[in-house]
């Protein structure tokens, strides 16, 4: 098949190559803002590069991928129904609540199948942690922690797009917790803190953050994050059940330094990057998004399903404005 890729920055360079590699393409159409950018990319992985966004879209492609910028998501997720193009988008759906509503909509009323990214879904051992919850091996469960720890902040011109931690680092964390358990986030109490740095001060936004959801069984849900972890990227998720517990992330690279006499765990080296961390479960999105485009699957992360995700991320950042629980609901029904 032929696809079009649009952003070229860090993960859409990735995803570039790792699409190059992927059996079922034939050819792929590439196009950024920034024009060599496009051509660089291009000519790295035999692409075909494209002027603008008009352009590829109408260059005889099967699908559509968009990595740019937060801030363009809905627009050009609109675009690409709009001319009756499979989509898969990278995460989150919209800059806030809003507009994801509104793009929600626009997909759904367009019937155009749409994937989001959200690659923990393909992650082997994420796969094993809802399949061993699915199977009641675990019990009933009562706690979940999930742990996504940044060695370092992004650039201060994509913080300042992002729309906050929640919405940008935290929903791989929400979409993880609800996709694991099967279960819905009904309340979120949150906190944050900048730590005095100005490139977080100046946008309102936080440098770490902790967030307790409270999922429709009573389970409680930890949500760890933060945009310094010089040790590495760290990303797990805990289950803790009545009959037994599980991790997800505790292999050799996991970034933590063991304080115990004799322990040896982990080996080593550690993670230093999501794409490191996480190779593996984003070429197997990708490859997913294929099928979908081929019709031979349905998305296996759906608007609806990024919806609830920013429901959730909405009021984790209300409740760390306002210092108080958020019920799913009061947001739910402001939007």
């Amino acid at each position: 098949m032929r696809l079009g890729l649009i952003g070229l920055g860090r993960i859409g360079a990735f995803h570039a190559q790792t699409l190059t590699d992927l059996a079922a393409m034939d050819s792929l159409v590439v196009t950024d803002a920034v024009p060599a950018l496009t051509k660089e990319v291009a000519e790295r992985v035999g692409a075909q590069p494209a002027g603008s966004v008009a352009e590829l879209l109408t260059a005889g492609i099967d699908g559509v991928l968009v990595a740019a910028a937060t801030d363009t998501h809905a627009e050009l997720v609109g675009a690409a129904v709009d001319a009756g193009l499979p989509v898969f988008c990278e995460k989150p759906l919209a800059r806030d609540l809003a507009e994801a509503v509104a793009v929600a909509r626009r997909v759904q009323d367009s019937g155009v199948p749409v994937q989001i990214g959200y690659p923990r879904r393909f992650d082997p051992a994420f796969l094993a942690g809802r399949a061993a919850v699915e199977s009641g091996e675990l019990g009933a469960l009562h706690t979940v922690r999930s742990t996504t720890l940044d060695p370092a902040p992004p650039p201060a011109a994509y913080l300042a797009g992002s729309g906050g931690i929640f919405r940008d680092c935290a929903v791989h964390d929400f979409d993880a917790v609800r996709w694991v358990t099967g279960r819905e986030v009904v309340e979120v109490y949150a906190t944050g803190s900048d730590r005095g740095d100005p490139l977080f001060t100046g946008i309102g936004d936080v440098h770490t953050a902790a967030a307790i959801l409270t999922l429709d069984d009573g389970t409680l849900g930890v949500v760890s994050n933060s945009r310094g972890n010089p040790r590495g990227y760290d990303v797990r998720l805990e289950l803790h059940g009545t009959a037994d517990s599980a991790a997800a992330g505790l292999d050799d690279g996991l970034p933590l330094r063991s304080l115990d006499p004799g322990v040896t765990f982990p080996a080593g080296p550690p993670h230093t990057f999501f794409m490191d961390r996480l190779a593996a479960a984003f070429r197997a999105e990708l490859a997913a998004f294929t099928e979908v485009v081929a019709g031979t699957r349905p998305s296996p992360c759906t608007v609806e399903d990024a919806l609830e995700v920013a429901y959730i991320a909405e009021a984790a950042t209300l409740s760390r404005r306002e210092h108080r629980p958020v019920r799913i609901e009061e947001v739910r029904a402001a939007a």
